[in-house]
């Protein structure tokens, strides 16, 4: 059993050392370019309910 569990640390620790992290820079740009489009997302579906909000207002009158 310990064999087992000495042999997986050592495999996460291998495994750990190929881990490539982003730079500071990148992982700025890339929160930034996940930010952008969310806020694009927002407001197209905010617009889009607009549109249906209102269609479905002259629709009911």
């Amino acid at each position: 059993m310990w064999k087992k569990t000495v042999k997986f640390f050592r495999e996460v620790k291998v495994e750990l050392m190929k881990v490539n992290l982003p730079s500071k820079k990148g992982l700025w740009m890339s929160t930034l370019i996940v930010i952008i489009f969310s806020v694009i997302i927002a407001v197209y579906l905010w617009v889009l309910d607009l549109i249906f909000s209102k269609s479905l207002l002259l629709i009911a009158r």
